[in-house]
């Protein structure tokens, strides 16, 4: 698991997890690569459902793991690709000035 979660493997033989987060295709009978990240007060962070031919990225969905743990310990703004040691931004309009005028500017 990541940091205190422990995520045990689990089969979904009858598709009732699919169906209950909607990722679930009634028409192939297949369901869509979905990613469903729930922090330890199970709050839904994030939602993300690709296209059957379209995989997920490891490294992408722990970067927004990190990310989000960011903004949960420190309170700033994670921007588009922002990764561990990146500029982050005030969640002020004055820290988003600053933020666009540094990496914009």
């Amino acid at each position: 698991g990541l940091g205190k979660t422990h995520i045990p493997i689990l089969a979904d033989k009858s598709a009732q997890i699919a169906k209950d987060y909607e990722v679930y295709d009634e028409e192939t009978g297949i369901p869509f690569r979905g990613l469903f990240i729930i922090d330890d007060i199970q709050h839904l962070r994030q939602i993300i459902v690709n296209d059957l031919p379209v995989g997920r990225s490891v490294d992408e969905t722990l970067r927004l793991v990190k990310a989000l743990q960011f903004h949960d310990e420190h309170g700033e703004v994670c921007p588009a690709d922002w990764k561990p040691g990146d500029m982050t931004i005030l969640p002020t309009p004055e820290g988003a000035l600053e933020y666009f005028e540094i990496t914009h500017g």
